[in-house]
């Protein structure tokens, strides 16, 4: 049975066991990449410039933990 692989940042963030803060910088400075491991949400939305992303927890998992275990995390913001 297939089933959606996109989830909330909220809900993501709480699955990988990070801060919904420190998800979006990873989405911001290029570790998640577009249309693998994060898209914007198709849902109706009142401001289109501002979309919500959606993540695909299994995808970040693999980067994250393959970012943190190569010791990136002092990357500047």
């Amino acid at each position: 049975m297939l089933r959606d692989i996109w989830s909330s940042s909220e809900l993501s963030a709480e699955q990988l066991g990070i801060t919904e803060i420190k998800l979006s910088f990873l989405r911001e400075n290029g570790i998640l990449k577009p249309g693998i491991h994060w898209k914007s949400s198709p849902l109706g939305q009142k401001k289109p410039w501002k979309p919500k992303p959606l993540y695909n927890v299994k995808m970040c998992r693999k980067i994250i933990n393959k970012f943190y275990s190569e010791g990136n995390y002092n990357v500047a913001a």
